[in-house]
Order: C-alpha cells, then sequence, then structure tokens
C-alpha cells in the first residue's frame, strides 16, 4: 500500500477514477478565535497491490495536539478491486468538512488509520494574523 495524495484543501472531487483537488492548504490565518471554518475537505488517494485487494478499514481522525477531537472521526471501509492484469489499483476517498469550529490557535492534526495500523499525519497550523508588538 502506498498513500499517494493525503492533503487538507478548500474542495475535492471524484470523477470515474480521477481525484480533483482544489486549494490544498496545511495553515489557517484568523484575527481571532474560535474560527468558524466555513467548508474544506480531506482528500486521500491510495495505491493497493494486488495482494492487497479485499476489503480495508479506513479511519481519519481530526484532533488538538491533547488529542481531544475538532470534528467527529470518519471511519469507513473500502473494497479494493482491479483486473487481473493490472499490478496495482487506486482507492481515491474525500472527507468533505462542514461548519468545522476551531477553538484556538495551535497546531493541529489529521490522522489516518488504515486497517487500524496508524499511515500518516497532516499538520493543521491556526495562527492569529494581529502583529505581536515587541
Amino acid at each position: 500500500m502506498n498513500i499517494e495524495i493525503f492533503t487538507l484543501c478548500d474542495a475535492a472531487t471524484d470523477q470515474r477514477g480521477k481525484l480533483n483537488i482544489l486549494g490544498a492548504f496545511d495553515t489557517v490565518w484568523s484575527k481571532q478565535t474560535p474560527i468558524q471554518y466555513p467548508q474544506c475537505a480531506i482528500a486521500l488517494r491510495v495505491r493497493f497491490t494486488a495482494i492487497e485487494r479485499g476489503r480495508h478499514a479506513v479511519a481519519v481522525n481530526f484532533v488538538d495536539l491533547d488529542g481531544k477531537p475538532l470534528i467527529p472521526a470518519a471511519n469507513g471501509a473500502i473494497e479494493i478491486k482491479f483486473p487481473d492484469d493490472q499490478r496495482s489499483g487506486v482507492a481515491n476517498m474525500i472527507f468533505n468538512i462542514q461548519q468545522m469550529k476551531i477553538p484556538k490557535f495551535g497546531v493541529y492534526s489529521i490522522d489516518l488509520a488504515i486497517d487500524s495500523r496508524n499511515e500518516t499525519s497532516l499538520p493543521l497550523f491556526v495562527k492569529d494574523q494581529n502583529p505581536v508588538a515587541t
């Protein structure tokens, strides 16, 4: 298994296996908190080899540094099927997030687990855009 794409973005679509990503980012700037982030998406593309065909559990958790969830965990499963004459196949997944509440400035983590194994994480930096007087 190879994670080809795992990103936080403004929007994503999957059109017959083609993953379209708009506006990938890792930083949100704001003048104050809490922040009500209107819309974003987590886009994921995973390549599986022939011996990995079958059902796989997928979990995405969006948490603060203390492990407290920012949004409810996204848990699901994917069924990997592709023709015998192919060496590998991909699965695209999109997790749309609406009206996400970000309570304070800091660093957050988007964690990906496949088959109960942590595969990778993305940071989200939430920064104060007000200049600090020195």
